[in-house]
């Protein structure tokens, strides 16, 4: 079973075309010809769940400068010039310059080959598309810009390009749900952990989203309203999602309690008002409470109710780690999950590293059925509860660290390896069974190498190429660690 995302994944992505205004006369029915590439394109890009808005066929600087207003207005995540033909770069100055979010120049030609020996200058023109890139790539950098991200590849049939085209709607949701996002901190990053601290400021800077300051009796408030009926069909829910198996080997763990799960059902149910109440896309969390209190009671048993929200689209973080928090984020609008997670140990005989976290976590990502378990104690922490047990869906996995450099900027720190199976500590915490490329010991000196913190967010699927195109269009630092060796 998957949790369903509360709110649908979405973006608003602009498509413009550019030509060449002195064929039209030329080439009679060319113009008609190149705008039904366009609205061909346009239909492809709205395939993949985005909400578009065309600007039509820019053909010369006038109506550069007309559309460049109408961009503006539109409140756009990204934006996808469609190169039809050739097309001078007054087609594409004063854009560049102006506009801010992630341009993608795609060409696209509707032939994969031409005809040769019933080849014309207007077919030619009509399968024109890579002409301009030079002259508008060199022009973005007159301008101040980097060279702008280029898709290449035939307007139908090409999976290649399809998926770059998809891929792209894939960040450009990401960039929507950045913008204005509304992350809860509650509490206090965990003792000493001086890698995790950060200024809700910064955030805004770098990301445009808000940090929004919560208290811990924020959630008690709701706890206190929470009906028997309300509890009791929130149990059902979590039955439904996890096993409740025996305890192993672990003395800290016992099979699920009925009072366990009925504490975890209630503040899950409290979570769910609060995070409507305080119209949150994510928390990051650690408050201690005094020894015995309802407040200790209610931030000790968080770990469920914050796994159900993760996997619907609520990214809840630990440790109150407010990058990680937007790791998950990332990774869960890119549709691979988002996993609370750190380095576990090393199993040299068999060349992994364990990867995972005490909760909270991604549920939808999840290899079969998750498993609670009653934990006597959370090490480390204060508390005893409903703790939540899994490993990753086997196959490729990313990870997604971000990490702040000397002077306080942003850097993500991406990967790319393999979930495979084999059995997990039975300890009430997910670990997957992580191998990554060239070998274990080499692969953990070089994250290492890039100054992350060590928490990240690991997500199914290799993404990495994703994740830095994210990074790129917010202007943040990003680096791949290389399998090479």
């Amino acid at each position: 079973m998957l949790v369903e995302r509360r709110r649908p994944r979405a973006a608003d992505v602009g498509v413009f075309g550019v030509g060449h205004h002195t064929y039209w006369d030329q080439f009679p029915g060319l113009r008609d010809e190149l705008l039904g590439h366009l609205d061909a394109f346009e239909k492809q890009v709205q395939a993949n769940g985005v909400r578009t808005q065309s600007f039509g066929l820019i053909d010369q600087a006038e109506s550069a400068y007309a559309a460049l207003k109408r961009i503006k207005a539109a409140g756009l995540d990204l934006l996808f010039c469609d190169m039809l033909t050739y097309a001078t770069s007054a087609t594409w100055g004063i854009l560049a310059r102006e506009l801010d979010g992630p341009i993608v120049l795609v060409a696209l030609p509707p032939l994969k080959a031409m005809d040769y020996e019933r080849a014309t200058t207007r077919m030619e023109l009509a399968n024109d598309n890579i002409c301009s890139l030079p002259e508008f790539t060199g022009v973005a950098v007159r301008m101040g810009k980097e060279p702008p991200p280029l898709i290449i590849g035939a307007l139908s049939d090409d999976p290649g390009a399809a998926a770059e085209v998809a891929e792209w709607c894939d960040v450009a949701k990401v960039l929507h749900d950045l913008r204005g996002a509304r992350i809860g901190q509650m509490g206090h990053v965990l003792e000493a952990m001086l890698d995790m601290h950060s200024d809700p400021t910064a955030f805004t800077a770098h990301f445009g989203l808000h940090v929004v300051q919560t208290e811990p009796d924020d959630i008690l408030r709701q706890m206190r309203g929470v009906t028997d009926e309300q509890a009791e069909a929130k149990k059902e829910t979590m039955l439904s999602f996890f096993d409740t198996p025996e305890p192993q080997a672990d003395p800290v763990t016992r099979k699920l309690t009925d009072e366990d799960l009925d504490v975890a059902a209630r503040v899950a149910v409290a979570l769910d008002r609060f995070i409507e109440e305080k119209d949150l896309d994510g928390l990051a969390y650690y408050y201690e409470a005094e020894p015995g209190s309802e407040t200790r009671q209610v931030m000790a048993n968080l770990i469920v109710g914050n796994s159900l929200l993760t996997a619907a689209g609520f990214p809840m973080c630990g440790e109150s780690d407010l990058k990680t928090c937007l790791a998950m984020l990332i990774m869960d609008r890119l549709d691979i999950g988002g996993s609370f997670a750190e380095f576990h140990p090393i199993d040299f005989n068999e060349g992994f590293i364990l990867v995972g976290h005490d909760g909270p976590h991604h549920l939808n990502v999840a290899e079969g059925r998750p498993v609670l378990r009653s934990l006597l104690k959370y090490h480390g922490k204060p508390g005893a509860g409903a703790s939540v047990e899994f490993k990753l869906k086997e196959g490729p996995i990313s990870m997604l660290g971000i990490t702040q450099t000397y002077d306080g900027r942003f850097k993500f720190v991406i990967a790319e390896g393999e979930s495979v199976g084999g059995p997990i500590p039975a300890t009430g915490n997910t670990n997957t069974r992580g191998y990554f490329k060239p070998d274990a010991v080499t692969f953990l000196k070089r994250w290492c190498a890039e100054g992350p913190t060590h928490h990240f967010a690991l997500g199914v699927g290799h993404r990495a190429e994703a994740i830095r195109k994210v990074a790129n269009s917010l202007g943040i630092e990003s680096v791949i660690v290389s399998a090479q060796d």
